[in-house]
């Protein structure tokens, strides 16, 4: 690939706040790019009223409306995405300066040889001075690169082709990005973990309440690995997220 072209698909759930700026900083990330091609933007609204793609204020940019679920919205942006590679960022997660140029360099060796990587993520950071969370994203990547299972709010990327072949990301409520990285971890391939971290929103810890949010992450990922379903975990989620 001399140049190549990415769709972004945005999964939202009442974002119509910030979706604009998260659109604006995906647009200029790629005009940073030197290996970029073209690239689209997908925003996926799993709401039945669809706020966030109201709200959507650029015209190039396509709204796809999908039952609420961040696999079905992923998986239903996918369907409709035409780039090379597809980069799934999540609505409250900002890409690192020169994101797509590191995606290209992952994935570059994948169109010349079958040992290349065909996916990926981000290494990650919570947008936060707080000692906890930096902890939380610092014990995060180490986990990442000893397991190759990097999580959705890593900006997980895929090539296109290579991610049908998958059949995307299973229907499962909860845990579907670990999920696939598990697939690909079986398959034997070969995964990139760019070093350049995304930053992602504390938002989540501090509304919820960051021991007892990073306490529920962890049990709900070691229960998952024991066996548990994803559909049972996720009225477990709920239940402790409540």
């Amino acid at each position: 690939m001399e140049s190549y072209s990415v769709s972004v698909i945005i999964p939202v759930w009442y974002e119509s706040a910030g979706i604009n700026e998260r659109i604006a900083h995906v647009f200029e990330r790629a005009a940073e790019a030197e290996s970029l091609l073209s690239v689209e933007i997908i925003v996926a609204d799993g709401d039945p009223t669809a706020s966030t793609i109201a709200a959507v204020e650029y015209d190039n940019v396509i709204c796809v409306a999908a039952p609420q679920g961040r696999a079905v919205q992923m998986n239903a942006g996918a369907a409709r995405a035409k780039g090379d590679v597809l980069l799934f960022l999540h609505a409250d997660t900002v890409l690192p300066v020169g994101a797509f140029d590191y995606m290209y360099q992952a994935l570059h060796m994948a169109g010349n040889t079958s040992s290349g990587a065909k996916a990926g993520a981000f290494s990650l950071s919570i947008a936060s001075d707080n000692w906890f969370l930096y902890l939380v994203s610092a014990l995060g990547n180490w986990r990442n690169r000893l397991t190759r299972t990097p999580y959705g709010d890593q900006a997980q990327f895929f090539l296109r082709t290579y991610f049908e072949e998958l059949s995307g990301y299973a229907p499962v409520p909860l845990m579907e990005d670990v999920e696939i990285m598990r697939r690909i971890r079986q398959r034997g391939e070969s995964l990139a973990i760019i070093d350049a971290p995304v930053s992602t929103s504390a938002r989540r810890w501090e509304t919820e309440g960051m021991y007892r949010c990073t306490l529920r992450n962890v049990l709900l990922r070691l229960l998952y690995g024991a066996g548990v379903s994803a559909q049972t975990l996720s009225h477990w989620y709920r239940a402790m997220k409540g």
